[in-house]
């Protein structure tokens, strides 16, 4: 009985990814590729402090210019998008990120590498808002969800691979390995976009008809939302700046051991998101029930480690912060593709990613400051705080869409 329950529950996972076109596979791939070697990034704020030397307040400060720069890449991303198409902008990229990832190991002094890491971000930026509009080119209506699942599962399959490698490689080779695999695997990436899915090649769906030309910056019900997303976006990427931070100087942990509890996240995430995401579709609550849920259980995470000393609570509030993620940014990108229908879909996606690189702008830096002021309880209690807020902004636009619909 047991192992026909296994065998029942291994194929209701296989299940999951079924129906799903070999472009979005393909799209997978390439993605998985990528992230895997975009490792300098959870490790770039101890990079900062450790090996350059720079103060709380200047990776603070950095990272603002890291959170410019993404959404300059996100705007250029939409525009060279409706221009180029996705298979260009995606492929310029990834090779261009690339090769500013090899550079970014040479800049010594605050002003170059703020500067550095502005323009890496800008250009590794680019390939997102690309991405959104392949995804909705290449599936089919009924499986948008579960494709843009599927390419966070490649993203979180290599998030976990890349963070437990990345610690590997700093303590063999130093961080300047961190750079060479991170400009490696992009160039990788760009060549099988360029090998694999070149346009002649795929057979995309029929362009939707726009029968609407209101664009998001036009939509006052979206600006909420984007709102809402800026906001959970800040706090989230506490979990990547500032959390590992916490990690090494409270609980004095090494970057092998915080590569390893980020490596956490991406496996959580690829071994029950896209089964968690079908059972959840099944329930039809709607795709702004499930970000709410998904944000309580963010701020939960954060909740939970000012409870107690004990290490094994930074699992606990990794596991609440993974499900919650799991659950809050498929629905949101759902939730940002069906308003954008019969609309102008390059502003809607544009403005979506430009919510959470308006997050980095201000997360990372705010973060900082807080915990270099106040510590970290009063920085995790802060930010538990702005995601009540989130989940407030979300409850009233739920209020105004049945208002808008009836």
């Amino acid at each position: 009985m047991r192992l026909n329950d296994m065998k029942k529950l291994f194929r209701s996972y296989i299940d999951s990814f079924s129906g799903l076109r070999k472009e979005i596979w393909l799209l997978a791939l390439i993605t998985l590729i990528n992230r895997a070697g975009t490792m300098v990034i959870p490790f770039l704020s101890l990079y900062l402090t450790k090996s350059q030397g720079f103060s709380f307040e200047q990776v603070g400060w950095i990272l603002t210019f890291f959170g410019l720069g993404s959404v300059t890449g996100s705007f250029l991303g939409g525009r060279l998008t409706d221009v180029l198409g996705h298979y260009k902008t995606m492929a310029g990229s990834l090779i261009g990120s690339s090769v500013l990832f090899v550079l970014l190991q040479f800049p010594q002094g605050f002003w170059t590498f703020c500067l550095g890491i502005f323009l890496v971000m800008s250009i590794a930026d680019i390939f997102r808002p690309a991405v959104f509009v392949a995804i909705s080119a290449y599936s089919k209506p009924q499986n948008r969800t579960r494709s843009l699942t599927l390419i966070r599962l490649a993203i979180n399959l290599g998030f976990s691979a890349g963070p437990a490698l990345g610690g590997i490689i700093i303590a063999t080779a130093g961080y300047s390995g961190l750079f060479w695999v991170d400009g490696i695997t992009c160039l990788f990436a760009g060549m099988l976009l360029l090998k694999l899915l070149h346009p002649k090649r795929a057979v995309e769906e029929p362009e939707e008809e726009i029968t609407n030309n209101t664009s998001a910056y036009q939509d006052k019900l979206y600006w909420i939302f984007i709102a809402a997303l800026m906001l959970f976006g800040l706090v989230f990427i506490q979990y990547f700046s500032t959390v590992p931070l916490y990690y090494s100087e409270v609980h004095f942990m090494n970057e092998l051991e915080i590569g390893l509890l980020l490596g956490l996240n991406g496996l959580i995430i690829f071994l029950f998101e896209m089964p968690l995401i079908k059972y959840l579709e099944n329930k039809n609550l709607g795709s702004l029930n499930y970000v709410i849920i998904g944000a309580i259980l963010t701020a939960l995470s954060f909740l939970v480690l000012n409870l107690t000393g004990w290490i094994g609570i930074l699992i606990v509030g990794m596991f609440l912060l993974t499900i919650g993620e799991m659950i809050a940014f498929p629905f949101s990108n759902s939730f940002a593709l069906v308003r954008s229908q019969g609309k102008k879909r390059g502003s809607y996606m544009a403005l979506y990613s430009i919510a959470f690189s308006v997050s980095h702008i201000f997360g990372h830096n705010s973060g900082m400051q807080l915990i270099d002021n106040f510590g970290y309880d009063f920085t995790w209690h802060t930010m538990m705080a702005l995601t009540i807020v989130c989940i407030l902004l979300l409850l009233l636009l739920k209020k105004f869409l049945i208002k808008e619909t009836t």
